[in-house]
């Protein structure tokens, strides 16, 4: 074969229409309407022949069509306004800007295996992708100092298609980046940013892509190059893709490679945010980095670094947390290791919740939790699952101190909003419902749009909704050859006026997108009723290895199949953000239906509320925080089952009973003006009380209050004066780990006596052992609350207890009083801690010593008369 050289051919704007360019290669087009409508202008065609990609489109449009848009006064000041607008945007100032004086400089770096900002850029396979790509967004949006990590798929997530028999098939185009909003990172002499990994032995060459976020760069990982071996260019194939060897190698790539990249860049982070354990290693490379640098130790270096370190998990499902044997360890880290300076077995216990139990597989999860000083779920409810989950990493800890808080998730709202509904907001609430999302104040005023303004803009998106569907399934039946009859068919499904439900998602079996379907003949009654009639849309993907999931989907579009049943319930193919676009602007009601503790968060049902829609779920993920009566309807009052079959045949039963009694009612309760006033009254408090509590402006300026801004000034507090603070605190937790066997609770006495009334308290006094260890480097606590009917402390809180004596040079008197705050059976135990001015989380170290009598002391409180 002969040697192919290769070379770009960019599109030849005249000089008029230079700045497209620009205004395509930043993404912040992508929620910015006027934009969007410019390149609408261009060739409305070939705008959504593109699927929304501005760069192909361009690439495409004819020399004439472009010398003759050039031509166009209309066109030319409609590019000017949006160049100036994205010129504003990028320069004007940011709410960063007030709040984080002493931490400007401080870089955050955002790592991800997946980024969903826009349908013409397939790097994601679902809701961990999007939400990511919303976070960036909103980084934007607030000014935040922020880097994205990734990598850069070839042929990223598949493309699904069904077959005759309702089967899910998947497919893999190849993505051409020349003609995507996404450049090669060049030097200054020109040539391509690149640095060398070694995996499993082998020298891989890794090149850097950028996307222009707003005012945020997102940095693409790149493996696909001749000099690398066929398997090495196989990394950055797929999204998901392979097998568990390829996913190691992928998320080495992700956090090793990817913490080299902002290295080959001249970036320097002070906070490492890595979301969900595919970028776990970064933690690795980031020590090891330090070490080297500045001659710390492996401990020093940790210490360091896990105090500018953050990790977001978003799996509650145990099956969801990656997880390698130590013989794949041994074949991609068997030399790594040994920079750290550790054996092999304390390397392998970083990602192991029991380091002594040497069968444990390694845990990307577990990596994530001892490296970071900052650990969160993406729910209140998911924070609590996540703390159960992971005990075993702080055994002994009661579950409500384990060391993992929450941060819910949000939605990028001008992202996922209609142009018909932004127009209408911002002709009652002004631009600042879009600059300031998280601002409730501004939702505040959604009372003052007319009923009718905002039931018409609604019923104009369910309208188009209903016609997208059409042509989608169309285009579906065509593709399998259907015949003509059945082709003019789908001109006929959906009805415009409706109650239209919406239910799209991942195909997983815990979702249970066939719950409905359940009681078919009352599901018909339902959805049948010609006086009131409900339509519902489907669309997901299963992934390509669960088998579950695509009979899932196989068993609904069966189900569908019914003469009756045809016109009212179809399935969209390929589900991706345009379709989820199409499906929250035009959706009357959201339908969730997981196993409750099972969904991290969910943020589908987030992107209806700015378009007007209602949710109707299970009390799980985000809606435990978001339902009230005025808001939507919840599925149950949160209730939990062993039994799953009759779990799903109570929830089905529940929903059916919801819709005949609630829903449908309400919607198609008419006063003589033929509006839902009612239905109305929901929509708007539903807007009013969640569009700003779940956007990812709040969500990201939350981050930035919580932790970054945090983790900045440790990490720069931990550098200060030649790192001296991690050499410190690591050489103290290490002098407590050797001495805390001498740490023992001796006797533990209630001074209290008689009954205890509401409104009193217990003193207690113990006198504990400590060695040769301070009494000021250990917290000794009181822990206590209500007894369960075994006989364990439920909903405990501690108080901490004063030493108020040494009888010797060992041993130390403590004292403290429990506050009786209601009645019951009561009881309490004491639990020493070590303590240390600078450890974020008391638990940290591992480390406790609980009073370990046969029976622990208890005492009674009564309700005083």
């Amino acid at each position: 074969m002969p040697t192919v050289r290769s070379f770009v051919v960019v599109p030849s704007l005249p000089e008029k229409l230079k700045r497209l360019k620009d205004v395509a290669e930043n993404v912040c087009w992508c929620w910015d309407r006027d934009t969007i409508e410019l390149f609408r202008r261009l060739d409305r065609d070939l705008w959504e022949q593109t699927n929304h990609n501005p760069m192909l489109m361009f690439s495409k449009l004819s020399q004439q069509r472009l010398d003759a848009a050039s031509k166009d006064d209309g066109l030319a000041a409609h590019m000017r306004r949006v160049c100036t607008r994205l010129d504003n945007y990028i320069q004007g100032s940011r709410w960063y800007d007030a709040v984080a004086d002493d931490v400007k400089q401080g870089v955050i770096a955002y790592f991800s295996a997946e980024f969903g900002i826009h349908e013409c850029l397939p790097l994601y396979s679902g809701g961990l992708g999007v939400l990511a790509g919303d976070h960036l967004k909103s980084a934007s949006d607030l000014g935040l100092p922020l880097v994205g990590v990734g990598l850069l798929y070839r042929q990223g997530y598949f493309q699904q298609y069904l077959n005759a028999d309702g089967w899910q098939q998947e497919s893999y185009p190849e993505n051409d980046f020349y003609n995507m909003p996404v450049t090669l990172v060049l030097r200054e002499d020109g040539r391509p940013v690149r640095f060398h990994i070694d995996i499993a032995g082998h020298d891989v060459v890794v090149q850097i892509w950028r996307i222009k976020v707003g005012r945020i760069d997102l940095y693409l990982l790149d493996t696909n190059l001749r000099c690398n071996r066929i398997e090495d260019r196989q990394i950055t194939a797929q999204l998901y893709g392979g097998d568990t060897d390829m996913r190691l190698r992928q998320e080495i790539l992700l956090g090793i490679g990817g913490f080299n990249a902002l290295r080959a860049l001249n970036i320097d982070p002070s906070v490492c945010h890595m979301n969900e354990g595919h970028a776990a290693f970064m933690s690795l490379e980031r020590i090891r980095y330090v070490m080297q640098e500045h001659q710390l130790s492996f401990a020093q270096a940790k210490e360091a670094t896990a105090a500018g370190n953050v990790f977001t998990t978003h799996t509650p499902v145990p099956a969801g947390h990656d997880v390698f044997t130590p013989t794949m360890m041994e074949k991609y880290f068997s030399e790594y290791y040994k920079s750290f300076g550790l054996s092999w077995k304390d390397f392998l216990a970083l990602g192991r919740a029991d380091a002594a139990d040497t069968e444990e597989l390694f845990s990307m999860t577990v990596l994530a939790l001892h490296m970071s000083t900052y650990r969160n779920g993406v729910s209140r409810l998911h924070g609590e699952v996540s703390r159960h989950m992971c005990q075993p990493v702080w055994p002994g800890v009661p579950v409500q101190d384990i060391p993992v808080t929450s941060v819910t998730n949000g939605v990028h709202v001008r992202s996922w909003i209609s142009r018909d509904m932004t127009e209408l907001l911002d002709r009652y609430l002004g631009p600042a419902w879009a600059e300031r999302p998280n601002n409730k104040a501004v939702f505040d005023r959604i009372d003052q749009i007319p009923d009718e303004e905002l039931w018409r803009t609604h019923e104009r998106r369910r309208e188009r909704l209903v016609a997208y569907a059409r042509q989608r399934l169309r285009d579906q039946l065509s593709r399998r050859g259907a015949s003509p009859l059945e082709l003019a068919a789908a001109d006929e499904v959906l009805d415009p006026e409706a109650l239209t439900i919406g239910f799209a998602r991942r195909f997983a079996t815990y979702k249970r997108g066939t719950l409905l379907f359940r009681d078919l003949k009352r599901l018909k009654s339902i959805v049948c009723d010609k006086e009131r009639p409900v339509q519902l849309i489907f669309a997901g993907k299963a992934h390509p290895r669960d088998t579950e999931g695509k009979e899932l989907i196989r068993e609904l579009v069966h189900e569908i199949r019914d003469e009756e049943l045809r016109r009212r319930i179809v399935f969209l193919e390929n589900y991706d953000i345009n379709v989820a676009r199409n499906l929250v602007q035009g959706v009357d009601v959201w339908l969730n239906t997981p196993r409750r503790g099972m969904e991290a968060s969910g943020t589908s049902g987030m992107k209806v509320l700015g378009n007007g829609g209602l949710n109707m779920s299970v009390l799980d993920g985000w809606w435990c925080e978001g339902y009230s009566p005025d808001t939507g309807w919840a599925i149950g009052s949160g209730e939990s089952y062993t039994d799953r079959e009759y779990e799903d045949e109570v929830e089905s039963h529940t929903i059916y009973d919801l819709l005949e009694k609630e829903i449908v009612p309400t919607f198609y309760q008419r006063g003589r003006d033929h509006l839902p006033r009612l239905w109305v009254r929901k929509m708007k408090g539903s807007m009013r009380e969640l569009i700003s509590a779940f956007s990812t402006n709040r969500m990201v300026s939350e981050y930035a209050e919580r932790f970054y801004i945090t983790s900045a000034q440790r990490w720069n507090k931990f550098k200060a004066e030649n790192w001296q603070l991690g050499k410190s605190l690591a050489d103290w937790k290490e002098s407590m780990r050797d001495r805390w066997s001498e740490v023992a609770v001796e006797k533990v006495d209630v001074v209290s006596r008689g009954d205890l009334f509401v409104g009193g308290s217990l003193e207690v006094r113990c006198q504990v052992k400590l060695g040769t260890i301070d009494p000021t480097d250990v917290v000794v606590e009181l822990y206590y609350g209500l007894l369960g009917p075994n006989g364990e402390i439920q909903q405990g809180q501690s108080v901490n207890m004063q030493c108020s004596g040494s009888p010797n040079d060992n041993t130390h008197v403590f004292s403290g009083n429990i506050p009786c705050l209601q009645s019951g059976r009561c009881g309490f135990s004491v639990c020493v801690v070590p303590n240390h001015p600078e450890m974020v989380h008391k638990y940290d170290t591992g480390l406790l010593c609980w009073d370990e009598a046969e029976t622990p002391a208890r005492t009674k409180a009564t309700t005083q008369a």
